[in-house]
């Protein structure tokens, strides 16, 4: 990715998480305030996930999950009791995405790029892989509309989290390594329209 293309992607992103912020910020206050009852605690869901150039940052979204001591796994699967039925609406809609627009606001991740990952993952990429972190996690992008049903198909797995490490988590770096290598700003345009229409 040229100067050109860091300066025009990241222009986007203040313009569109702006305008994101000001036409969906009832919804995510709405929501905020239903979580908040739902769960008894915070609204608001933050999490220690790993940014451009391995940074840490707090990634935001709308609390879906009761706590449980008997999990101790950061692999989520659609069948997984932490999760309230109120909290299934939201991921369900997406809704509890959108907190994530002001992450994208203040510079932690991009609208497309690669997922943001907890500590273990995207941190402990080796050689050529790392190419993924020269970039902002993003809200979307090939990999994630690929495993867009990815609770899903974990919740029909043995050992889920075994098989993220083993199967899934690999063939995401495949995918981000070739979104890195073959960028395009109009790619970007796409991968958002398929995110939201489908």
């Amino acid at each position: 990715m040229n100067s050109w293309d860091q300066v025009l992607k990241r222009s986007f992103d203040v313009l569109a998480s702006t305008s994101g912020l000001v036409l969906t910020g009832w919804i995510i206050i709405l929501a905020y305030v239903a979580a908040s009852i739902d769960t008894k605690r915070s609204g608001f869901f933050t999490q220690e996930r790993i940014g451009r150039e391995g940074v840490p940052f707090k990634v935001i979204k709308i609390r879906t999950m009761c706590d449980n001591p008997s999990f101790n796994t950061t692999v989520t699967a659609s069948n997984d009791p932490r999760i309230t039925r109120l909290g299934r609406f939201f991921r369900k809609t997406k809704i509890d995405e959108l907190p994530q627009l002001i992450n994208v606001f203040l510079g932690q991740m991009s609208f497309v790029g690669p997922r943001p990952d907890v500590a273990g993952y995207a941190d402990k990429l080796t050689g050529e892989d790392r190419i993924i972190l020269c970039l902002r996690p993003g809200v979307t992008g090939p990999a994630t509309l690929k495993y867009r049903k990815e609770e899903e198909f974990l919740a029909s797995q043995d050992d889920p989290e075994k098989y993220n490490d083993e199967v899934i988590f690999p063939d995401k770096v495949r995918l981000n390594r070739e979104y890195v290598a073959n960028y395009s700003f109009w790619k970007d345009i796409k991968y958002i329209y398929q995110t939201i229409f489908g």
